[in-house]
């Protein structure tokens, strides 16, 4: 396996560079790009930046001078060149709000009133409130 020939600490090595390499670049970059922009790779030299589209490629291709010499003085003077690639599976993508659709049936809401009168005090006004749930919701279901 890859790690009986060593190859797995050489992997772990080299995912901890790039993952630090990923948030020097960020601090050297401002703006929105930020978001859209990750270092994927670091090959012969040249490090691999990959952004979710071609704007921020270009964007990114006007600062690459800048960067290159900052990267050389802070963090790798080997490096040689930044190579800019569009990787649209990069796209910051809206995430949909998760609605709740757990629902309280009347059987489950009369069970749980039940059960809070029979356990009384603070865990019984809890058990009427989710209990009550269940009416909310149908009343709301019905407008």
């Amino acid at each position: 396996m890859l790690h009986g020939n060593g190859q797995l600490p050489e992997i772990a090595e080299k995912a901890e560079l790039l993952n630090q390499l990923d948030r020097e670049l960020k601090q050297l970059i401002s703006g929105p790009v930020v978001d859209q922009l990750k270092v994927a790779n670091l090959r012969h030299n040249v490090l691999v930046l990959e952004t979710s589209a071609a704007i921020w490629a270009t964007r990114i291709n006007f600062q690459k001078t800048r960067l290159l010499q900052q990267l050389q003085q802070q963090t790798l003077p080997m490096l040689t060149a930044i190579e800019v690639k569009v990787n649209p599976g990069l796209a910051f993508r809206e995430v949909e709000p998760q609605v709740n659709r757990r629902h309280i049936s009347e059987n489950t809401a009369h069970h749980l009133d039940a059960l809070a009168e029979q356990a009384g005090g603070e865990l019984g006004q809890k058990l009427k409130r989710l209990a009550a749930l269940a009416s909310r919701r149908r009343l709301s279901s019905e407008d």
